[in-house]
């Protein structure tokens, strides 16, 4: 595949034998490329702001950085590359560092022990509209949001962005939902344009963490 067609991926990472770990791993998949490795927030910014041609696909973020941390990070990249998709790669997995970044719009939660392949499918996932973390995170974000008393307002939805949003929180990406729901995956990212309107919310994840924090599914 030509490098022009391969998903581009960022690593900002401040342990620089981790990095270029990462890197090799990536290079060595068919269809992304890390085309670009940083050890802090503030120089991967710069670059953006200089190269707007280059912008990631998706981002590898690590939470504790020198100066600007990660997840004050995610604010920024949102703003200078939307569509990016920011996996939280981190040795940290207390509650309020998880829902700080979830809050902030990432689209995924990892900890560094995971596997090179499991690093990999959680890119392929968030590239497809997937919100991936491991189970042992995915249990604790499910366990800090069913603590939360939920709010009475639904936001608006009707029927079928419930039912959608429904889908979501039980994990299935657009093509799933679409193929359950006997929908086509435009029809799909209408309705999910419009939850995420509804919502007050950037992403998938953020989607699902307010549907479950608030009990509206």
């Amino acid at each position: 595949m030509d490098s022009k067609e391969k998903k581009h991926i960022w690593v900002v990472e401040d342990h620089a034998p981790f990095r270029r770990t990462l890197g090799k791993v990536l290079n060595a998949e068919r269809d992304m490329h890390c085309s670009r490795e940083y050890d802090s927030c503030e120089l991967a910014l710069q670059a953006l702001n200089k190269e707007k041609a280059d912008e990631p696909d998706a981002i590898l973020l690590d939470v504790g950085l020198p100066g600007m941390s990660g997840l004050e990070g995610i604010r920024h990249f949102r703003e200078r590359c939307p569509k990016a998709q920011i996996i939280i790669l981190t040795v940290f997995e207390d509650d309020e560092k998880i829902f700080q970044a979830i809050c902030a719009g990432a689209s995924g939660y990892l900890l560094k022990t995971a596997g090179a392949d499991a690093i990999v499918q959680a890119i392929h996932d968030a590239l497809n509209g997937g919100s991936p973390m491991n189970p042992r995170i995915a249990r604790r974000v499910l366990e800090m949001f069913s603590r939360l008393a939920p709010k009475k307002s639904d936001y608006g939805l009707s029927e079928r962005e419930k039912e959608i949003l429904q889908h979501m929180v039980k994990g299935l990406i657009k093509k799933e939902i679409a193929d359950r729901l006997q929908l086509s995956v435009h029809t799909v990212d209408t309705y999910l344009r419009r939850i995420y309107e509804k919502l007050e919310v950037n992403t998938r994840t953020g989607a699902v963490a307010k549907a479950l924090k608030e009990g509206l599914v």
